[in-house]
């Protein structure tokens, strides 16, 4: 059968098609804002607000009392756009799709992926839960079920979940659980691929990804204390003042902390789990002197308040500790609920003045595809944004994730 003339329409789809294969990470997360920038005589700019889910207290007795409504929101904005671009002949034009594909356009289009994989998988930097041991990489179930525990302490729904590691961690993982008593096409799969696979653990997919994150601890305060003289007292309050032994020093988004005697509140019961509330650090941050203000993630809302994080207030000197050692890279592997990351990509206007152009949208990925020079370079654009709810659906998943 001879070949016929392929279309842009017909390669923005393949490319598509190549492009969600080889997605890992992102295939897994939230994805179903994108419409909301593209609406047609109405589109919204660069940012959505994202509602957070609503909480209230719960009161005892006959009389009535009634809570306003205090519904909480995060704003998404679409901040990069990604794009790859590709030469080729008209002759190439002639082949059929397939070998187009395998020739031209995969090479390139996996690549895409992975740099979209590489941009959600800096997520890590906003979670402030972690599990494992830093510097250690995981290779047993005790990481993934603990993993699962922070979960549920933070009363994530069970499904769906998902556990995303590095090529090491997933090697480590493969061999360390072969010995598990588990369904026979499990561990059939698992031999063939080489992989965790599906429904393991509590996880929909324990799956391997190369664009998970490494984190560079910062330099770090010695001894630091929350501050004697202003300990936090407010409802809310994002930023933490400490002491520490004099000399420079920096703390970097994505450092994890605990505060002695401050411990994580089950979201729905506002009671104690009994481990300590783990924090992240949210901005990057250089010590000169002996105190200093941090900004921090969950906030400090005690047990009183319908956004319970923490059982009380830090106490004044109590002592703070930092996850992992000084100046230390760390991969920064994850465990989450799939509503825990969004990602948007928003639909680009198609350009005027070139040879061709297509926009295709699947699954909640919008894919742009041109020809500047006809017949001669193909560019795909992808314009997207990841973002994490911080609070309560999301776990660092390995010996190293500050999450």
């Amino acid at each position: 059968m001879a070949n016929s003339l392929l279309t842009i329409d017909m390669i923005t789809r393949k490319s598509l098609e190549i492009l969600e294969n080889n997605l890992v990470i992102s295939r897994n997360v939230n994805k179903e804002y994108d419409d909301s920038f593209a609406a047609e005589g109405a589109k919204i700019g660069s940012t959505l607000r994202i509602r957070l889910p609503d909480r209230a207290l719960v009161t005892d007795g006959a009389a009535l009392q009634v809570q306003d409504d205090n519904e909480q929101y995060t704003t998404l904005t679409v901040a990069s756009q990604k794009h790859i671009g590709i030469n080729f002949t008209s002759a190439e034009l002639t082949m059929q799709l397939d070998d187009f594909a395998e020739r031209v356009l995969k090479p390139r289009i996996s690549q895409l992926a992975a740099s979209v994989d590489a941009d959600v998988a800096t997520a890590y930097k906003s979670i402030f839960s972690s599990v494992g041991t830093p510097g250690t990489t995981p290779a047993t179930s005790l990481v993934l079920l603990p993993a699962g525990q922070k979960l549920n302490e933070y009363a994530s729904p069970l499904s769906p979940r998902y556990a995303t590691v590095n090529p090491a961690a997933n090697a480590a993982l493969v061999d360390g659980m072969k010995g598990f008593f588990n369904p026979t096409g499990s561990i059939s799969s698992q031999f063939k691929s080489g992989m965790m696979g599906e429904n393991v653990l509590g996880y929909e997919e324990v799956n391997m990804s190369q664009s998970i994150s490494t984190h560079t601890t910062g330099s770090l305060p010695v001894a630091p204390i929350v501050s004697a003289s202003t300990p936090p007292t407010t409802q809310g309050v994002a930023t933490l003042d400490i002491t520490y032994t004099s000399g420079t020093k920096t703390i970097k988004q994505g450092d994890v902390f605990t505060i002695a005697g401050v411990y994580t509140v089950n979201p729905q019961t506002r009671q104690s789990v009994g481990s300590l509330q783990q924090f992240v650090v949210t901005a990057d941050q250089t010590l000169t002197s002996t105190s200093a203000t941090i900004n921090i993630s969950p906030p400090l809302y005690t047990a009183t308040n319908a956004l319970a994080t923490v059982d009380s207030f830090p106490a004044a000197s109590a002592v703070i500790t930092f996850l992992g050692s000084a100046s230390t890279v760390y991969p920064q592997n994850l465990v989450y609920h799939k509503n825990a990351i969004t990602l948007a990509t928003a639909d680009l206007l198609l350009p005027q003045g070139v040879d061709m152009a297509s926009r295709q949208v699947h699954n909640g990925i919008s894919m742009t595809s041109t020809t500047t020079v006809c017949l001669a370079v193909l560019t795909f654009c992808t314009a997207s944004a990841p973002f994490v709810h911080r609070w309560p659906v999301v776990s660092g998943a390995n010996q190293t994730a500050p999450a």
